[in-house]
């Protein structure tokens, strides 16, 4: 009996949200058609991955993390050795230092930090905040007015602090923001709505809809993702067609698999190796499940999650 293909097109799609400039400029977004299913129409703009480092540096604990900014002890070199990771179509710069309840750096530290990653980087910018919502809300502000006419993508504007980063940000200097919520369609349709009525425009912004590890409670993750995908198409929802960027790479590195030493689970095997297929693991059901971006750590990750992208589309 003949196979016969009923492909899955939607005349509603993702809408495109630039991030860089000039040749390196990236777009998130634009597909007709649910995650992955190139089978199904052209994928207009294929995912892409992002590698992070923190303001605190590379976590060189890791030996092949370590081996591969050897040498770059800078901030500047370490954001140049950053763009040049294979597979990388953006870097990450988190502000880790700038948390109250840690370094409490000050504002004005962390941005010439990031006037001094831009200025080195070859890729467009991702900016991931202190991870407090108090503090983001004015440091993000001057970011976003430090790099203005750079296009770059700060990382969150929630719903404690959505106004002053989408006035400041966006209306002001021209940035893209990612509106982040907690796992909850209603939550992030919510979230950018309110972002909305401040007058951006989907094509400037983007979602982080929240993320765990593989195996640690991604069935949740993988659900609302779905659900906003699903919407987004199949019922036109503007409010739910942004394209999703997931910076998955701090909770991967952060759980029991990736951390344990192999003296204490010698058949779970080298520590590093687990981490880089739980960060690939992660990764993988993160696109399938919706999201046009992923933020990963290790450049090995990196490498193998591209190739199978790119082998997919």
């Amino acid at each position: 009996m003949p196979f016969t293909k009923n492909p899955q097109v939607f005349t509603a799609k993702v809408t495109e949200t630039v991030i860089g400039t000039g040749d390196t400029a990236v777009r998130l977004g634009g597909e007709s058609v649910f995650p992955l299913y190139a089978f199904d129409a052209e994928f207009k703009n294929p995912p892409i991955l992002g590698i992070d480092f923190s303001d605190k540096g590379p976590d060189r604990h890791i030996p092949g993390i370590a081996a591969f900014y050897e040498g770059a002890e800078s901030l500047a070199d370490i954001a140049k050795r950053a763009s040049a990771a294979e597979g990388a179509s953006f870097v990450s710069f988190s502000l880790k230092s700038a948390d109250p309840n840690g370094d409490d750096e000050s504002i004005e530290e962390s941005v010439a930090k990031c006037r001094e990653v831009a200025g080195a980087v070859t890729r467009p910018l991702v900016i991931q905040g202190s991870g407090n919502a108090e503090k983001d809300a004015q440091l993000l502000g001057k970011v976003a007015e430090a790099l203005e006419g750079q296009n770059v993508l700060l990382m969150s504007a929630l719903e404690d602090n959505y106004k002053g980063i989408a006035v400041g940000a966006v209306l002001a200097y021209g940035q893209k923001i990612a509106a982040e919520s907690a796992v909850d369609i209603n939550l992030a349709k919510q979230l950018n709505v309110m972002i909305s009525q401040q007058g951006v425009k989907n094509d400037s912004m983007a979602m982080h809809v929240g993320v765990a590890a593989a195996g640690y409670g991604f069935e949740y993750v993988a659900s609302a993702m779905e659900r906003i995908r699903g919407a987004a198409l199949s019922q036109n929802d503007d409010m739910l067609q942004t394209p999703i960027v997931t910076p998955l790479a701090n909770e991967v590195w952060g759980v029991k698999e990736t951390i344990v030493s192999e003296e204490d689970f010698p058949e779970w095997g080298p520590v590093e190796e687990r981490g880089i297929q739980m960060e690939v693991a992660t990764a993988m059901a993160c696109l399938a499940s919706g999201s046009n971006a992923v933020i990963l750590k290790h450049p090995e990750s990196v490498k193998t999650v591209s190739t199978v992208v790119s082998e997919l589309m």
